[in-house]
């Protein structure tokens, strides 16, 4: 089902009252779930009266972010809780909201490399001109753990193409400039680049994006109301964005 078709059921099933004040909710994003996340904001704003600022990022920035800046609401990797004090930013437990795995992408009409099984994909790797990934991000790191398991971190270091978050990624991989993108399958379902597939499972490392009320939100109901509207109706979108819904 296509994601227009599913945003009005969304709506309906939300079932959300405008707030009778709207707040103007700020929220810290993982950079690798803003094609799911921006236009559920977007639906959100519209059937709640409330604005939804959302700054995206790596891990290591939503981590600065946090400790340097004012904000409501998170959705992010869980290895952001990995940093004591930026856990300390959150009221309470955190909620996991759906997990991804690493996908393989190229340019679209490239052709598809074989990566069926670990030792395809390392073969496809050490044949590659050039890879992309985003290092300093969740899924980055897991992408460079991926390299070492398959022994070929060395080979790849002198073609690595580091790009600076998802959107540059995409832009690397459909612009030419990278043979082959390895990063969040998600991600890598966009215009410009044609999806090679999921890395063999026994190489996965699925990220965990999970959602959490600040400590000292200045808009705890209006956080409340968003976070609860992601893990009811809001799923089904993100299913169709090719993320996992838990």
């Amino acid at each position: 089902m296509q994601l227009l078709v599913l945003l009005p059921l969304v709506l309906a099933a939300a079932a959300i009252v405008p707030a009778a004040r709207a707040a103007d909710l700020q929220v810290i994003a993982g950079g690798g779930i803003a094609g799911a996340l921006t236009p559920l904001a977007a639906e959100f704003e519209k059937a709640s009266g409330h604005k939804v600022t959302i700054r995206y990022g790596t891990t290591p920035e939503l981590i600065a972010l946090a400790k340097s800046s004012a904000f409501d609401a998170v959705v992010l990797p869980r290895e952001f809780l990995n940093d004591t004090d930026a856990k300390a930013k959150l009221a309470g437990a955190t909620t996991d909201l759906a997990r991804v795995g690493l996908g393989v992408a190229v340019h679209a009409g490239a052709p598809k490399p074989d990566i069926a099984s670990p030792e395809a994909l390392k073969q496809a790797l050490l044949a590659a001109k050039s890879v992309a990934t985003v290092p300093a991000s969740a899924a980055g790191a897991q992408v460079m753990k991926l390299f070492e398991r398959l022994e070929v971190a060395a080979a790849v270091k002198a073609k690595l193409q580091a790009a600076p978050g998802p959107a540059k990624l995409i832009e690397a991989v459909a612009g030419g400039e990278a043979e082959l993108g390895l990063f969040l399958i998600n991600v890598l379902t966009a215009p410009g680049l044609d999806v090679v597939g999921p890395v063999p499972a026994a190489l996965d490392q699925q990220i965990t994006y999970t959602l959490g009320v600040a400590r000292d939100a200045a808009q705890p109901e209006a956080a409340g109301a968003f976070l609860t509207f992601l893990q009811t109706p809001a799923k089904a979108v993100l299913k169709a964005r090719g993320l996992t819904p838990i």
